[in-house]
């Protein structure tokens, strides 16, 4: 990945047949230790009561912190798993998109630990949350 548009172009590309693709999320940007990511708040979002759920909110958090260590870790010789997610959820959204930033606050040699605000348009804090990626050797015995 030689330059931000192409990294960006590459993960979103790979959203193909994913739950991301399902829930509509797109990266918009990308910095070493942030990511930044949209997802569409509708029927796909959506829990009974027509307002954002909870699940989709902390799918979008684990995302972003998981690509985001995807693109610290040399991919050929590490996988990242998601170990622990916690989240608060602290305002609700109908229809538009929301936002999710993520930043590093550990790059640890075997975990990395994420703290992410999802914002509505507005700017108005839904959720916050924090992930714990594992940093895990591949095994390349087959």
């Amino acid at each position: 990945m030689t330059n931000k548009q192409t990294t960006l172009n590459t993960l979103n590309s790979m959203n193909k047949d994913t739950l991301m693709e399902q829930l509509g999320i797109e990266y918009l940007d990308i910095e070493d230790g942030y990511i930044k990511a949209k997802m569409p708040v509708d029927k796909r979002t959506w829990q009974p009561f027509k307002i954002l759920h909870g699940g989709a909110s902390i799918a979008l958090a684990e995302t972003v912190a998981s690509v985001g260590s995807a693109t610290l870790v040399d991919m050929e010789k590490f996988d990242v798993w998601g170990s622990s997610v916690s989240a608060n959820h602290l305002g609700s959204v109908a229809r538009g998109c929301v936002y999710a930033e993520a930043r590093i606050i550990h790059k640890g040699r075997i975990s990395h630990v994420w703290d992410i605000e999802i914002k509505d348009q507005g700017g108005y804090r839904i959720s916050v949350a924090r992930v714990t990626i594992i940093v895990v050797p591949k095994n390349n015995k087959k």
